[in-house]
């Protein structure tokens, strides 16, 4: 048969002229002729545009949007340019303002843009009319079509049976090709491309691509359901054999309540999600319960076993909230200051945005009480929506309560890391493990050993726990540690832990969040409202000051609820007015000041110096007294001073001994006195090396009779030569110094590098002197300049003779020095310059050697010793 030539008017043609029709936007949803389809028509516009429709007694026009998500069309490129001609069957206006509607497609249309765009959408369209081809390319393409629907629908497709039957009695090839845009696996977007394919050739060969690759995936999921199949035959048969047996006993009035709750069990296991090793094991378990009678202990104990493998979070994750800008806001609002966790968390969740295998870290906050350790673990957690549990480790003696006991034992019980863990439900919570530094050890075992298998990121995958005795995933779990002090935890323990400092508050720190954060959450908790109550910005720089003295604010916040209380008294007894808390009222609520700001000597002292230390509660001023009393002994101390710290007065006293000619120290002041060294607050024990050069300082200043300036305070170690050396603990001992009204303090210059950590506002308000040796110590500490001893020049004796001194007059005595040292440096506001002499009036003492390579100066005569 020959072949029919192609009509080039087989090509839809416009039925009408363009006309104006009210148009609905479509969401998701695309119409085709001949569909009749149910709408849900919520929106104002569309709305009103089939009311438009049933007044006017024609169709409507119906066009998907192309953003699903967008409420308000006001442009024509926001839809599809080739929608559906629909006829209204039926409006029904329902309670809730919706209608519903039922509508019959017709035809297609082209939409060529908007006649109106209120109260409705009133639309120019174009009709179209499909051709009905014939020829042979035409017919075997229906027959493929229809093959492949029967095909389709023989595998198992979510489509009725019928539907391969209506294929076959349809003769259109435009309703043919329509017909499958029912099938729920085609999208939205290829039912669009579908209507907007209007040669009906060009149609059928887009459903033929469609059904094909449709019947290929079915029979692939048919293969692989048949080798799924295959591979539980076993399990299947003995399933329906146990239920078969289930059945028998029923029947039989047998029905074993222990074999339900084995049967129970087994069904909780295999929906557990366990790992396979972990489910053997559980198994196992089940059916060594199912052997043992019901009346033995034992079956409790299993029960209680497999109860707890039950109820563990193996694949049950949170999903961490990545938002850097959500997680930085959340942190700030819970958090003032604190920036270098908030930055390391941040950090954290930056690398987790680019890589999904980076390992938790293990964070260890440690600081004084009442600065938000334990508070800023909760606010992490909410940054991340990651779920949070605490520990407290303070006092725990028992390795136990971190692994667990063993079954052997009655009443055992998993340890309490993964007690924890089935209570937060997830297997990676934020975990704080708070006073980590408090951790005890007896003869039950030492729990900080247990923890390093927790806290290790190469081992706490496999973490395995006493009583379970199977391996359990930590890696997720982001374990946060806190403390007060580093030095308590053992060594091991603090290598796996990434350590921030979280020193004081300085006092505007302070005084923000108790404005931000503390007097708010007062007020809530009292009932009381802004009109009640007003605290001014000096009241509050003075319940700081004079009330209390801590590094954290939680003593602020108990104040501050003593004045919440009293004030809410007195709105409770009728007052009217607001209550304004100024420095005046503060004293009639709180009493007087409870500390005085500026805790240093009112005058220059001698035999006294001003010291610096770090407490649990972060830093602290402390006294060093000396005096100078007959006697034989070197020196007498008191005030419960360890070991370390006696080696330094030690170590101070034989400084000052061999350079005492050069500070004006005659020998038989040793000989005939005593030094009592006396640090206050004798029933607090001190330890530690950083009073050196305090003790020194106050021993010449006792020997000499000069006085020590009274805003000096001073911290750092002292060497047999005089060398001042690092400490710890420095911005917490300047804070302190800060608050005790210190006007200068005196470190080790190898601490420079600790200044960043300072904040801006307090080394503008301090000097900042920095000391390598205790010649630039006493430089800056001491009123005035020690006058070294005047001694005669020693007789050569040659033969019988003795000579006169060398013709220039200098001596050949050989004498202890200091180190060669410049001037110490000192930091005001930032910058770094040398210590002016006129600031102090002791200058640059004598050294054995300068930077100059000049010879030294003879402390006796002030003249130049000639070098032999």
């Amino acid at each position: 048969m020959a072949k029919r030539p192609s009509n080039p008017a087989n090509k839809p043609q416009p039925v009408d002229t363009t006309r104006e029709l009210p148009l609905v936007a479509l969401r998701e949803t695309v119409i085709f002729p001949e569909m009749i389809v149910p709408l849900q028509v919520g929106r104002e516009k569309s709305v009103n545009a089939l009311n438009a429709a049933v007044a006017d007694g024609g169709p409507i026009a119906l066009v998907t949007q192309r953003q699903a998500e967008q409420e308000d069309i006001t442009d024509p490129s926001e839809l599809y340019p080739i929608g559906t001609l629909a006829k209204i069957a039926q409006v029904v206006q329902l309670q809730d303002g919706t209608v519903r509607a039922i509508v019959q497609g017709q035809g297609r249309l082209r939409l060529h843009g908007f006649t109106q765009t209120g109260p409705y959408l009133r639309a120019s369209i174009e009709e179209l009319t499909d051709e009905s081809p014939s020829g042979v390319e035409v017919q075997a393409l229906m027959r493929s079509v229809q093959a492949q629907i029967e095909q389709y629908v023989a595998n198992g497709a979510p489509v009725p049976p019928e539907a391969a039957v209506a294929a076959r009695n349809i003769s259109e090839p435009g309703l043919l090709a329509d017909m499958v845009a029912y099938s729920p696996d085609m999208s939205t977007e290829q039912r669009q491309e579908l209507l907007e394919t209007i040669d009906v050739v060009e149609r059928l060969k887009v459903v033929s691509g469609f059904l094909a690759r449709q019947v290929e995936i079915l029979e692939l999921k048919g293969r692989i359901q048949n080798e799924v199949k295959s591979e539980m035959d076993k399990t299947q048969r003995e399933y329906i054999l146990r239920e078969q047996l289930k059945a028998i006993q029923r029947e039989l009035g047998e029905d074993d309540p222990q074999q339900a709750e084995i049967n129970e069990l087994r069904d909780k296991v295999e929906q557990a999600g366990m790992p396979e090793e972990v489910r053997t094991r559980a198994i196992k378990e089940i059916d060594r319960m199912s052997r043992i009678p019901s009346a033995s202990p034992e079956v409790g104990v299993i029960r209680t076993y497999v109860d707890w493998l039950i109820g563990l979070p193996w694949n049950v994750s949170t999903d961490d909230q990545l938002d850097i800008r959500e997680a930085a806001r959340i942190l700030d609002e819970d958090h003032y200051g604190l920036e270098n966790i908030k930055e390391r968390i941040l950090e954290y969740l930056a690398v987790r945005t680019l890589a999904d295998t980076i390992r938790s870290p293990i964070l260890a906050l440690i600081g004084p009480p009442g600065v938000g350790k334990t508070s800023l673990g909760r606010s992490v957690a909410r940054a991340m929506g990651r779920k949070f549990v605490r520990m407290s480790l303070g006092g725990i003696h028992d390795e136990a309560e971190i692994r667990g006991h063993r079954r052997t034992y009655i009443g055992a019980l998993p340890g309490r890391v993964i007690q924890n863990l089935k209570t937060a439900g997830t297997n990676n919570p934020v975990f704080m493990l708070d006073e980590v530094d408090k951790i005890g050890m007896d003869f039950r075992g030492d729990p900080s050993s247990a923890l390093l298998e927790v806290l290790d990121p190469e081992q706490n995958n496999t973490f395995q726990d006493n009583y379970l005795e199977v391996p359990f995933d930590l890696s997720k779990v982001l374990f946060i540690a806190t403390g007060n002090l580093i030095d308590p935890i053992p060594a091991p323990l603090r290598d796996r832990m990434e350590v921030i400092q979280l020193p004081g508050y300085t006092q505007k720190e302070k005084i923000e969040i108790g404005k931000r954060f503390l007097i708010p959450k007062q007020m809530e908790n009292h009932g009381l409202k802004a009109k009640h109550i007003t605290i001014t910005d000096e009241a509050m720089t003075e319940l700081v000051q004079a009330y209390t003295k801590e590094a954290g604010v939680r003593n602020l916040e108990r104040e501050l609820a003593n004045i919440m209380r009293k004030v809410a008294r007195t709105v409770a007894e009728g007052r009217k007015r607001k209550t304004l808390v100024d420095r005046k009222k503060l004293v009639d609520l709180l009493g007087p000041p409870r500390w005085e700001y500026g805790e240093l000597e009112s005058e220059d002292q001698t035999g006294a110096a001003t010291g610096l230390v770090v407490t649990e509660v972060g830093g602290d001023v402390v006294a060093v007294e000396v005096t100078k009393m007959e006697g034989k002994e070197d020196f007498i101390l008191t005030g419960q001073l360890g070991d370390v710290m006696k080696e330094s007065a030690r170590a101070a006293l034989s400084w000052i001994r061999a350079n005492a000619a050069i500070l004006g120290i005659s020998r038989d002041q040793f000989e005939r006195n005593t030094l009592h060294i006396h640090v206050p607050a004798g029933a607090i024990p001190k330890d530690g090396p950083s009073a050196g050069v305090t003790m020194a300082t106050a021993m010449v200043s006792a020997l000499t009779g000069i006085p020590v300036r009274k805003d000096v305070a001073m911290t750092g170690e002292i060497t047999l030569r005089g060398r001042v050396l690092p400490i710890g603990g420095l911005k917490s001992k300047i804070l302190a110094a800060h608050l005790s009204g210190a006007g200068m303090v005196i470190l080790p210059r190898k601490n420079e590098k600790d200044l960043r950590d300072v904040p801006d506002e307090i080394r503008k308000q301090i000097k900042l002197v920095l000391a390598d040796s205790m010649e630039q110590v006493l430089t800056a500490a001491l009123r005035r300049k020690p006058k070294p001893l005047v001694a005669e020049p020693p007789k050569i004796i040659e033969g019988d003779k003795p000579l006169d001194p060398e013709p220039d007059g200098e001596s050949r005595v050989r004498r202890s020095t200091f180190p060669t040292t410049d001037q110490p440096s000192v930091i005001v506001g930032g910058n770094v310059r040398p210590m002016a002499s006129g600031r102090s009036n002791v200058g640059p003492m004598a050294s054995r050697g300068s930077a100059s390579g000049r010879p030294p100066v003879d402390g006796s005569r002030g003249r130049r010793l000639r070098r032999r």
